[in-house]
């Protein structure tokens, strides 16, 4: 194996590469990224077993001299693409080592044989939905911090994916609080996820966030009984599917005629949130949001920290009304928005679950906290 490329292009997809290899593992060559060349591109790949993903290298500022593979360690060769200022970077293994040439600096890196390294699950479905890259990245945005690492319940710690034929639809949730974000899609050859629990766990989400760039118009998703694979132009991911049923989640989002609903902004709300939380603790995390005469009120109180009382106007002159919430659950729902964007706060009363939502398909729904009011 031979070749010649621009460190800039060679250093970009390394590194989603190497996003997805373990740190530490019983199995040593899964601490290695592979670069598999052939005679019109080159391709690295990681796994852990339980994720995998292939990053494409092609295009003009790549040259191949000759065909084949070698296991990369990740940390040497990292720094050096890194820390290397030349424009290009020339790479030439052998069965024991590979020698890489940056300008003037030579390295030579003992390298575990190739043959070794598991196979990395590639795209060949020929069921999938296409989904636009932006709405993508918006739906693990808005969704993944919802989910629950920490419990035992192990079907709380991924996102749900439902795809119908014209939509795909994630949602995840804590058992506390619960994060609902769909959009359009098109399926292809009428691929659906029907009854299959599509849930992908924490890291592999957050991870397939950080592949997606700006530059990818749109992605393939497709679903399989145990795993689920997602390819953009130059990259492919596979993960498997955390084992467990997801709850009813559409039995969780509050179906009500008499509730009051809010419109309110996402920056003058979380400002005031900010602020108010100063005072609370980890005993006393719920602050009141009490709505009427125009304003919305934020009052915290903490036994050991003061309390505190926050005032925001807004366009509502109805009954005067409020719930208890915590206020970190609030605040995930508020970051996951730009400042400038509106939203409607529906609220039916102090014990019920307050339910936030956009108008491009975001909900979210909250758990009151009881309130000692003596």
């Amino acid at each position: 194996m031979k070749i010649i490329c621009t460190r800039e292009m060679l250093w970009s997809a390394f590194q989603k590469a190497a996003l997805v290899a373990p740190a530490r593992s019983p199995k040593t060559i899964l601490q290695n990224v592979k670069l598999d060349v052939q005679d019109q591109n080159a391709v690295f790949m990681a796994t852990d077993l339980e994720m995998g993903i292939r990053v494409q290298v092609e295009g003009e500022g790549l040259e191949i001299l000759a065909p084949g593979s070698v296991v990369l360690p990740v940390s040497q060769f990292g720094s050096i693409l890194r820390e290397s200022t030349d424009e290009k970077v020339q790479m030439e293994a052998d069965p024991n080592n590979v020698q890489i040439r940056c300008g003037r600096s030579r390295f030579k890196l003992p390298v575990q044989n190739p043959d070794e390294f598991p196979v990395v699950t590639g795209f060949d479905e020929e069921k999938y939905h296409k989904v636009s890259a932006r709405l993508f990245k918006e739906l693990i945005h808005r969704t993944l911090f919802a989910t629950d690492t920490e419990s035992s319940r192990y079907a709380l710690g991924g996102v749900l994916l439902e795809m119908d034929s014209d939509k795909i639809t994630a949602v995840a949730t804590d058992g506390r609080r619960l994060a609902k974000m769909e959009g359009a899609a098109e399926a292809v050859a009428g691929h659906t996820t029907g009854d299959t629990m599509t849930i992908v766990p924490h890291r592999s989400m957050q991870l397939i966030e950080r592949a997606l760039t700006d530059e990818d118009a749109g992605i393939e998703v497709a679903a399989r009984s145990n795993d689920v694979l997602i390819r953009t132009p130059k990259v492919t991911i596979y993960s498997r599917l955390v084992e467990g049923r997801f709850p009813k989640w559409r039995d969780v989002f509050p179906q009500r005629s008499q509730a009051v609903r809010i419109d309110v902004q996402v920056g003058p709300v979380y400002s005031a949130l900010r602020q108010a939380a100063i005072v609370t603790d980890e005993d006393s995390r719920g602050i009141d949001f009490r709505f009427g005469e125009g304003k919305l009120i934020l009052n915290a109180k903490a036994a050991d920290k003061g309390d505190s009382e926050v005032e925001v106007p807004i366009e509502y002159n109805r009954e005067p009304i409020a719930v208890t919430l915590d206020h970190r659950f609030v605040s995930d729902f508020l970051r996951a928005l730009d400042q400038e964007r509106g939203f409607t706060i529906e609220i039916e009363n102090q014990e019920s679950a307050a339910l936030f939502l956009t108008d491009d398909g975001y909900g979210y729904v909250v758990m009151p906290l009881a309130r000692d009011r003596a």
